[in-house]
This record gives C-alpha cells, sequence and structure tokens, in this order.
C-alpha cells in the first residue's frame, strides 16, 4: 500500500529534558520472552518445522467487463486442498466487494473525518447467483451465509485432513466502484475509463496452526492474508481496449494486432524500453480499430492473488527484467496520455526494472513472468505481478510509488505474513528495503535527505516515539489513522535500519534478513518466527530489543553524566560515568577527545545496562579530555541528544 504523508500525521512533541532515569533493567532484561516453546510446526530456531503445513487454494476465473454498467460478471473455481491435521466441516471467504455495501462494517466504522478508506457511493457487493461444492464425484448445493466481508460454506460431509481436496463454484457480479478505498476503482481520461480490478473473486481465507480460521473483517486500513496456489483468469471485454493483469499474458497474438505482437514480444529481449502501443496511435488504428470483443488470458503460479487493469486509453511499453539465475520477467507500464510529462510515466518501466532487478539479486529472485505498473485512480496499491499507482505522480514521486509497490512483492507476496494483523512485517520491512532500493537505482538519483529518516532529526524521533504514538504490535485497524505512517512504515523501518547499523553490523543482519525470506517464502511466518530466525542466524538473544521497539513505545536517551580524573591528574586516567535516562536499552559508542588532538572511539555491548541505568568505564589519557560525545555518527535515534555531549569547559 501507498506510503502516507507523515508530514500530515505528525503531532511534534514540545521538548523536555529528563533528569531522572526511568530505565528498569529488570523489565528491559526480563527472561521468558517467548510465549510457547518451539513446536513440530514452527521451530524455535525460527524455521518451518517438519510438519509444518498449510492449506493450497488454486483458481480458475471467467469474468466479463461490462463498460457500460461498469460491471463484472465472472465464474470462479476454487480447487481446495485441505493439508491441516483438522476435518473441517465448513470453509470460509473473503468477499471484500461487500466492503462498499452501504450496510458494511466499514461503511459504519469509518471516521466522520472521512479519509482514505471511505467510500463516496455504495455497491451491492459481490452479488452471488450460484454456488455449487463438488468431492468425490458428487455434486451438491451447499448451504452459505455472508456476515460482512466473510461467507461461510458449509459441507455435507467434513473436508478430509491431510490433503482431502474438493471444487468450490461461485457465480457472481459486482459494481466496480469509482473509488474502491484506494485500492480500486476506476478512472474517466478524455480517451476513455482506466478500470484497476482487485479484491474481485471470492478468495479462501486462510486456515492455520496459529488461528484456525483467520476471519478478521475487511474494514479498509486492514490489509490481506491469503493462501498461495495457481491462478488462471480471463477476461472478456471490448476488443479495442487493452488488458494487463498479474502473471503470463498466455495469447498476445489473439489479444493485440500483429504490429503490436511483434513490439510486445520485442519488449521481452530489449533492456530498453519499447513503446507497444504509443499515445499517437490511441484512436487511430491498431487495436483501438478492433471490433466486437477480446478474451484474454493470464496465469500466474504460485501466488496468493490476482489483479488487472483494462482501459482503450493506456499507452503501453516495455522492456527486459534480467534476473540472477538467468532467467528473464517483463517489465510493463501502462498509463493515459495525461501521465506523459517530465519525467512522467514515460519513465516508468524503466524504474520497474530497477527496482525488481535489485530486489532479485539482494533479497530473492522475482518469482513471476511479468511485473505491471498500472496508473489510474488508485494512489498506490500492490498485487502479484501488478501494482496500481497514481497517475499523477512523476519523478522522485513516481520512483518513490512504484518501488514501493513493488517492494511488496517481498513483504507479502513472497513472504505471506498476516497483514490483516501485522502491517509492520510488510509496510514496515518494504519501506527498509526501499531505502536500498532508492540508493542504488541510478546511483541514487531519487535520493534525497530524508526528512524522516535522519537521526539528528529531533522533530522525527520526537514524532516517532512519543507517548500517543501506536505500538508496532497493533493491528492495523486499531492504529489511529493519524499514526499508521509511522507505527506500520516508519518506526518498523527505523527499527531494521538500528538493528542493522547499531547491534548486528551488516554482515549479520543481512545473512539473517535474507534467511528470514528463504525460510518463510510463500509461507505464513508470525512475529515470533521472524524474532526466532533473527537471533538464531544472527547470533544473538534480542528480546530486550523487541520488547523496545515492539512491543512498547520505550525511547532511547543516552547521556553523558560525568568525567572524572583519577586523583584530579589527566595523565593518569579518567573514569567515564553515562547513564540511560529512558526506557530502552541500546550498545553505545563514545567518542573522547583530548586538548592535544588525540582521540578514541570505545564500543560498549547492550548488556553494560543489564545491572541499573549507569555504567562507569575508564579510559586511559595523557592529556585533559576536551569532549566526550556518545552516539560521534549519529545512527541513534536518540530522545534528546543534547545529553550527548560532555566538554571540558
Amino acid at each position: 500500500m501507498k506510503k502516507i504523508s507523515l508530514l500530515a500525521i505528525s503531532a511534534i512533541v514540545s521538548f523536555s529534558a529528563f533528569a531522572q532515569s526511568k530505565y528498569s533493567n529488570t523489565e528491559a532484561f526480563a527472561p521468558f520472552f517467548y510465549p510457547s516453546a518451539g513446536n513440530e510446526y514452527r521451530s524455535a530456531s525460527g524455521e518451518p518445522g517438519p510438519k509444518y503445513w498449510q492449506n493450497r487454494a488454486d483458481y480458475n476465473i471467467t469474468s466479463k467487463l461490462d463498460t457500460t454498467n461498469h460491471t463484472v460478471t465472472a465464474k470462479v473455481e476454487i480447487m481446495y486442498t485441505n493439508n491441516s491435521p483438522d476435518n473441517l466441516k465448513f470453509l470460509w471467504l473473503q468477499t471484500d466487494q461487500n466492503i462498499y455495501r452501504k450496510d458494511s462494517r466499514a461503511t459504519a466504522t469509518t471516521t466522520a473525518a472521512g479519509g482514505r478508506w471511505a467510500n463516496a457511493s455504495f455497491t451491492d457487493g459481490d452479488v452471488i447467483t450460484s454456488m455449487s461444492v463438488e468431492e468425490g464425484g458428487k455434486k451438491y448445493t451447499p448451504k452459505y451465509n455472508t456476515a460482512d466481508t466473510r461467507t461461510q460454506v458449509w459441507l455435507s460431509n467434513a473436508l478430509k485432513s491431510s490433503g482431502g481436496r474438493l471444487k468450490l463454484t461461485i457465480e457472481y457480479s459486482f459494481k466496480v466502484p469509482e473509488y474502491g478505498s484506494d485500492r480500486m476503482g476506476r478512472l474517466n481520461t478524455k480517451n476513455g475509463w482506466i478500470y484497476e480490478i482487485a479484491q474481485w473473486f471470492p478468495r479462501m481465507a486462510v486456515y492455520d496452526d496459529v488461528q484456525g480460521w483467520n476471519l478478521l473483517p475487511y474494514l479498509g486500513q486492514g490489509e490481506f492474508y491469503l493462501e498461495y496456489g495457481d491462478i488462471n483468469f480471463n477476461v472478456t471485454a471490448p476488443a479495442n481496449m487493452i488488458i494487463v493483469g498479474s502473471g503470463e499474458l498466455l495469447n498476445p497474438a489473439e489479444c493485440f494486432t500483429a504490429e503490436e505482437a511483434k513490439r510486445y514480444a520485442e519488449s521481452k529481449n530489449s533492456d530498453k524500453t519499447v513503446m507497444i502501443r504509443s499515445a499517437d496511435e490511441i484512436g487511430k488504428g491498431g487495436i483501438s480499430a478492433k471490433k466486437g470483443t477480446t478474451t484474454w488470458r493470464f496465469k500466474i503460479q504460485n501466488a496468493r492473488d490476482v489483479a488487472w487493469g483494462a482501459s482503450r486509453a493506456f499507452v503501453l511499453d516495455g522492456a527486459k527484467i534480467n534476473l540472477p539465475s538467468g532467467k528473464k520477467s517483463l517489465a510493463l507500464s501502462a498509463y493515459p496520455v495525461e501521465s506523459i510529462s517530465n519525467n512522467g510515466w514515460q519513465r516508468s518501466t524503466e524504474m520497474v526494472k530497477g527496482a525488481i532487478e535489485f530486489y532479485s539479486k539482494a533479497l530473492f529472485e522475482f518469482p513471476y513472468p511479468a511485473a505491471t505498473n498500472v496508473a489510474g485512480i488508485v494512489g498506490g496499491m500492490e498485487y502479484p505481478g501488478i501494482v496500481f499507482c497514481s497517475y499523477k505522480s512523476t519523478g522522485t514521486d513516481l520512483w518513490g510509488v512504484t518501488d514501493h509497490e513493488f517492494g511488496h512483492t517481498w513483504f507479502p507476496m513472497i513472504v505471506g505474513s498476516n497483514e490483516r494483523k501485522y502491517a509492520w512485517m510488510d509496510e514496515g520491512f518494504n519501506t527498509y528495503i526501499n531505502d536500498l532500493s532508492t540508493a542504488n537505482f541510478h546511483n541514487g538519483e531519487f535520493k534525497e535527505q530524508s526528512f524522516f529518516g535522519d537521526p539528528t532529526n529531533q522533530q522525527m524521533v520526537r514524532m516517532v516515539f512519543n507517548d500517543k504514538m501506536d505500538v508496532l504490535l497493533t493491528e492495523p485497524d486499531v492504529i489511529q489513522q493519524r499514526n499508521l505512517g509511522v507505527a506500520a512504515y516508519l518506526k518498523p523501518s527505523l527499527m531494521l535500519h538500528a538493528l542493522r547499523n547499531t547491534v548486528l553490523g551488516e554482515k549479520r543482519f543481512d545473512a539473517a534478513f535474507r534467511e528470514y525470506i528463504n525460510r518463510w517464502a510463500f509461507k505464513h511466518p508470525t512475529p515470533w518466527d521472524f524474532f526466532r530466525t533473527m537471533e538464531n542466524v544472527g547470533g544473538e538473544d534480542l528480546s530486550w530489543f523487541w520488547r523496545g521497539w515492539v512491543f512498547n513505545n520505550w525511547k532511547i536517551d543516552q547521556a553523558v553524566q560525568s568525567v572524572k580524573y583519577k586523583d584530579g591528574i589527566p595523565a593518569n586516567g579518567a573514569t567515564i560515568t553515562i547513564e540511560n535516562l529512558q526506557q530502552m536499552p541500546m550498545p553505545v559508542t563514545v567518542l573522547v577527545k583530548e586538548n592535544n588532538g588525540t582521540q578514541q572511539t570505545i564500543t560498549l555491548p547492550v548488556e553494560i545496562w543489564q545491572r541499573g541505568s549507569t555504567y562507569h568505564f575508564d579510559v586511559s589519557t595523557t592529556n585533559p579530555i576536551s569532549e566526550v560525545t556518545i552516539d560521534p555518527d549519529k545512527k541513534m535515534y536518540d530522545w534528546d541528544r543534547s545529553n550527548n555531549t560532555w566538554t571540558g569547559k
């Protein structure tokens, strides 16, 4: 999901000094951090256990877009496999279009101020016209009940554990909302409507070893938790429209004209952007002149969702994505002429290619045959192999939203954490990797001195760590709207930077972070799986770190308390006393300068705070000390930097 403007939501806390420490060493370093031991499903080391399981959902979807009435009519066949150790008497589906009903929970809980997820108008949601279950050669119509954005289907016979399979077929339709909670919708341009279609078919809710059925309703701010499988889908629409979708287009020769199909093929082998359908060609032949309807067919494997875009207004271009294994993927961009400007959407494909090539090399190889960026009404939203970004974006903003949405390929499309509960595990982790990608793209072309990421910016620190900020371990729909940009995006990103830069170091952090992705690729990790992996691979007990950053809203405030010479003589050395004034412990780096220009750096581990809030250490000196500074490289997000430095004056 698109990053939220933090300037708009910041609540700056007034400056104050802390004379007395609030630190408790017994609370910070309390034992028994983990609520339970590892088990056969999830290892104590953070790996999937020997009996780890997850259910599977494969989909075949046939759909039709009615551009007169702005409706989608479809049939979905769900092949559901129960790999759990439990027999299932009923199934739960996510019917997300019901969020747009006037009587939905989301409508009832939207604040009076409205906001990004408020609906301007309403639809009838998912209108189900038929449903059937087929198992063991027998077919029947099940009883089912819809409760807001969840639909329960009762089975005649329980679906057997450890591999039981059935086919659930649903015929349904819905009206495409003009503004779909900034995750889907339609935009009217001078050359026609742009449709961005998502959350568009009933999808299986996740049944897991942690909670059984995961049934939090879709309210808007919380995102998604989905099963993996192979998805085949087709969309029939007027023949003069271009459709782009998740995965691989299976029939380009049937969809494009011969010339456009040729350019489409050329783009798959070109490192430079190839124009498949130019702005000048819209309405002047080519696909614009086609009559009747065309059915576009797509396929994606091992994915948790699919989405698509459709318009007769699309400019379409593409280029080759080079992957570390030697495989290739395809970067595509679909956008209206209104999006062409200085550093506008004509650079989108270049950005898609750059982001995905970087993440594939640094983290885990991009798993899909295509990556498509669609310009439309949605500000920024991610789906497997396709993202929706604002048609107004240009320059730094276009890079930022494109990079962020495709960064979500790794969190949560590859690492399938529960977004409905833990926004910090997808938005925050993604924000962190975006920093790395931005520094890399064209040697930092769009890298700017970040107001929010700079540890020396006291305004930022006071915003992130103020007492009214929601802690990271807060469900997204519970987080105050004004706090979402910090609690879901910025603070968890700062947490990972702090873990890398001041606790584990680059080598240990990078190895542990990559191992977490590899262990949980296409699986469902919990926060505990992440904690255990980072500790076991990184080689540290980090319970004190998670307590401060994730479970509490603790602050960092390290101060130099005093400098005393032994026997009052500088040549005999000095004892320096430092203090931890706030609740969060962190390692300490101290720079000591003597008045003759000699200086030394002392690095102290976090364990210095295990017995209390003050720590004394000796330094060898030959001359009077002119300055003692904590965190001289300014890596720490320190609440009060005014007490970081002692001077001989």
